[in-house]
């Protein structure tokens, strides 16, 4: 079975006073049976490896080292405590043109380092509405996983990018066909397809989260703004494990 993961993004928010929101969290669910994965900043990582929580980077750099000023690369964040790390989020895509074979460049540095790769895809509302969504899913599926990716090293984030911060959500009928669509592609590439944790991101929050998690193929959540107090986060936590 997909292993439930509740994940927050932190993006580019959080300073050392922020830490308290985590100890805040660990009160409610210090002893949660589903994963909580908890991706701050760079500076942050370091500091959150003594809670009970998974910790992700944000991105890495597809080289172990080198001269790339103001890059992290994925034996770094694995170095601080890092078990997972974003890649292919369409803020990197959209803000630093980031390309299928880039980010699948990237999911392959990560599984050298030992982290698992949060592979995220996504459709713009222009792609939606013009009905391309599935062609898009398919093209960034094919371009961004990797061969060698499996159920174990590969988590994949369905995030519509017109649904990430705007407060629209799709409809659960929609999340329903792309996880399907998801699942059947990742079961004809990889013999452990059914076995991928398949997340949903996009303006989730206590209110609508057990509906979306009782949608077919959802198994967890990828969690922007709501994750950054335990207030708004836990009602979240609280509703994957109930699902």
């Amino acid at each position: 079975m997909p292993r439930k993961i509740a994940a927050g993004n932190w993006k580019m928010n959080g300073l050392q006073s922020t830490l308290v929101e985590l100890r805040k969290l660990e009160e409610k669910h210090g002893d949660a049976d589903i994963a909580i994965l908890i991706c701050p900043p760079f500076t942050l990582v370091s500091a959150c490896e003594d809670t009970p929580f998974d910790i992700g980077g944000q991105d890495c750099h597809t080289a172990e080292m080198g001269a790339h000023t103001g890059d992290i690369s994925a034996e770094m964040l694995a170095d601080v405590g890092a078990s997972y790390v974003l890649v292919g989020h369409s803020e990197r895509r959209t803000d630093h043109g980031e390309t299928d074979a880039l980010v699948a460049a990237k999911s392959l540095a990560a599984f050298d380092a030992g982290l698992i790769a949060v592979i995220c895809i996504g459709e713009t509302l222009a792609q939606r509405e013009s009905g391309t969504t599935l062609d898009v899913i398919d093209q960034q599926l094919a371009g961004s996983v990797p061969v060698s990716a499996d159920a174990l090293n590969t988590v994949i984030a369905y995030e519509p990018v017109w649904a990430i911060g705007t407060g629209k959500t799709p409809t659960t009928e929609q999340i329903a066909e792309v996880h399907a669509h998801i699942r059947a592609r990742l079961q004809e590439r990889f013999s452990d397809g059914a076995e991928f944790s398949l997340l949903y991101g996009g303006s989730v929050k206590g209110s609508n989260a057990s509906d979306i998690f009782a949608v077919p193929h959802v198994d967890g959540a990828l969690v922007g703004g709501a994750s950054l107090t335990a207030e708004a986060f836990s009602p979240i936590i609280a509703a994957l494990e109930r699902a």
